[in-house]
């Protein structure tokens, strides 16, 4: 039941009191001069009932000791010593010294509570209102990703399978626990009978056996003793099915490209920047004028970092009903389906600067000379030779085109198609987005390319901010959606923290009436 704040606020003799204690220019009585977190209670306010249920610790109060907490990197527990004891921290989230700390539990039970949506549409509500003080322009984004370790010790493929296995038993427990415990049993026998055995017999024995629990399993979904058990023994059984089944797919299959890594975060994924790690890539699109970052999402580690552009891009438009102009983004971003769907004139309709990847030489005749049919059936080669015979590549993004060998036999151009001799026949493959490729190289020649280019490290200073202010290198929580919540708070902490620089720190410019009238109320 959400009601009055059941906290003891600061009075006056106590504000004053720390007033005169902490310096006008701290950086919280800065945020709070800056920031009207009051702005924030209607979203809030929709995740508690009006009427009903035990009085909720105040939403604003407790968001704020969020901030403080991803400001100054404290856990839980460390944010309560500190609150106790620190007058800016007790001015910032405004209690009184004789008031009781909530307990440091009560921080998860609120993120829990609160959820990644609604930190989402807070961190809109800040960025929203510094588009209407001209901070925000749609001029251009910069769009970059920095990886996410993921809070989890990676278990070898035997404990894998056993993590697996002893996950799924728990969760048949309320349905059958007698033959749960006659499977835990075989486990145990299982373990003991084969440890004296190689590494590859001890996995098949294990995985031998939890597919027959896994038969087992499926019969009991289909049974009238889970109908009528309780939702959450179904979900949690459910769930568990689906990561057994999934797990033991990519048992069946060594070159999946999707492996679960761990049962206890079983979104994480192994991924590559720079080097190898599990985890997560968290996508961060940045004003380019304001340095204010406009969008953030999460992804698995192998995730489609260049794709997640177009993510990113309509994420902010329908927050704030703008139209970006463009965007600037790494080397991910130069693919044929990413440059297609933002630069769509029906779509996004964005200018992409992005570096073309390094071409090899050709000392051959490249596909550009390769003439295609209207009807994209034919391709006639330099020498006047056509060809109906074709194919889709092995990636699915052109049409791969194959001339005879008695086309190419007596060629007079020959030496100039194909650069081995023994070769009998030449392939060429049609890209199915040849046009967007010609046209981002084209691009990266222009002076406006090298102008952006140079702006593209301010992104790359941000994810940097993230990283070695605020330790999103490293998730806090398991899960896709939890470390996504983790997210939206750290980019709302730096948002503002930038907003407080841009707004508070003196400036000619932000002088007088302007500077007075740029604060962010509601």
């Amino acid at each position: 039941m959400l009601q009055p704040e059941n906290l003891v606020p600061l009075s006056d003799a106590e504000r004053q009191l720390f007033t005169q204690l902490v310096p006008e220019d701290h950086y919280l009585r800065r945020l709070a001069e800056i920031v009207d977190f009051e702005r924030f209670r209607p979203v809030l306010a929709t995740v508690y009932c009006p009427d009903d249920g035990r009085p909720p610790l105040d939403p604003v109060f407790m968001l704020k000791l969020e901030v403080l907490a991803l400001h100054y990197r404290l856990s839980d527990r460390e944010l309560m010593k500190q609150v106790q004891v620190n007058v800016a921290y007790r001015l910032f989230v405004g209690l009184s010294c004789q008031s009781p700390l909530p307990h440091h539990t009560s921080m998860t039970y609120f993120r829990n509570r609160v959820g990644a949506e609604r930190l989402q549409e807070i961190f809109h509500v800040v960025l929203g209102r510094a588009r209407e003080l001209g901070l925000v322009r749609d001029r251009l984004r910069l769009k970059d990703a920095t990886h996410i370790l993921a809070n989890i010790a990676i278990p070898s493929t035997l404990r894998l399978v056993a993590n697996t296995r002893d996950q799924l038993l728990e969760a048949l427990r309320p349905f059958a626990a007698e033959r749960v415990a006659e499977e835990t049993g075989r486990a145990e026998a299982i373990r003991e009978a084969s440890d004296d055995l190689r590494d590859e017999e001890r996995l098949l024995r294990r995985v031998t056996h939890v597919r027959e629990v896994l038969v087992w399993a499926d019969a009991v979904v289909d049974g009238e003793a889970f109908g009528a058990a309780a939702t959450a023994s179904q979900d949690k059984l459910r769930s568990a099915l689906a990561l057994t089944h999934k797990i033991l797919a990519d048992r069946d299959d060594p070159k999946a490209g999707d492996k679960v890594v761990s049962v206890h975060d079983p979104d994480a994924r192994c991924g590559k920047h720079g080097a190898f790690y599990d985890g997560y890539l968290i996508d961060v699109a940045m004003d380019a004028d304001s340095e204010l970052i406009t969008g953030i999402n999460v992804l698995p580690a192998n995730g489609d970092e260049g794709g997640d552009a177009v993510t990113l891009i309509e994420q902010e438009e329908a927050a704030h009903g703008n139209d970006i102009e463009a965007v600037s983004i790494d080397g991910a971003g130069y693919r044929g389906p990413v440059l297609r769907e933002l630069t769509d004139p029906q779509k996004l309709n964005l200018e992409v600067f992005t570096p073309p990847s390094e071409r090899i030489a050709l000392t051959v005749f490249g596909p550009e000379h390769f003439t295609l049919g209207r009807d994209g059936t034919t391709l006639t080669c330099p020498a006047g030779q056509t060809t109906t015979y074709h194919e889709r590549n092995a990636h699915d993004t052109g049409v791969k085109f194959r001339f005879s060998k008695k086309q190419c036999g007596g060629c007079p151009l020959r030496e100039q198609c194909l650069s081995n001799p023994k070769t009998r026949s030449r392939s060429v493959i049609k890209n199915d987005y040849e046009a967007e490729y010609k046209a981002a190289q084209a691009k990266a020649q222009t002076p406006a390319y090298a102008k952006v280019r140079k702006e593209h490290p301010a992104i790359e200073r941000k994810l940097s901010e993230l990283v070695r202010r605020h330790d999103i290198r490293h998730a806090r929580y398991r899960g896709l959606l939890k470390v996504l919540r983790q997210s939206w708070l750290t980019a709302l902490v730096v948002n503002l923290k930038r907003l407080v620089r841009l707004l508070a720190v003196p400036d000619p410019v932000l002088a007088g009436t302007v500077r007075a009238a740029l604060v962010i109320t509601g």
